[in-house]
């Protein structure tokens, strides 16, 4: 059997059109129209939810990684969004790191890899 492939992530959300608008601003600024916002292929679905608190009480569960070739570019455009840093960028053994939160306080990071940090994964 192959490896599956992530198509979509439901967010469940006491507040829906904010955090659509948080999405579309910060990670899909060309994005338009309702529906799924397409996140580089995997698709966003934000949900109207009543079975969910008001803001993630355990943000460190899950964080959702986005891989950028120019962190810098990307760390710019989301401060001019006024994205909320959690850990600004930073060099790590890796690469450069940059962790935030959206409206919930799920955490989500831009991660720009060295040149051979795949070759040391693997």
């Amino acid at each position: 059997m192959s490896a599956f492939t992530v198509g979509s992530i439901l967010m469940g959300t006491t507040r829906p059109q904010e955090m659509r608008e948080w999405y579309c601003r910060v990670l899909a600024p060309g994005h338009t129209g309702e529906g799924p916002i397409d996140l580089g292929g995997m698709l966003l679905v934000i949900d109207q939810r009543d079975d969910v608190a008001p803001v993630n009480l355990e943000p460190g569960r899950m964080i959702l990684n986005f891989h950028v070739e120019d962190i810098d570019a990307v760390a710019e455009h989301m401060r001019e969004a006024g994205v909320n840093w959690t850990v600004p960028v930073e060099d790590r053994a890796m690469g450069r790191f940059g962790t935030f939160a959206d409206p919930d306080g799920n955490l989500l990071q831009i991660i720009q890899f060295a040149p051979d940090a795949h070759a040391a994964i693997a």
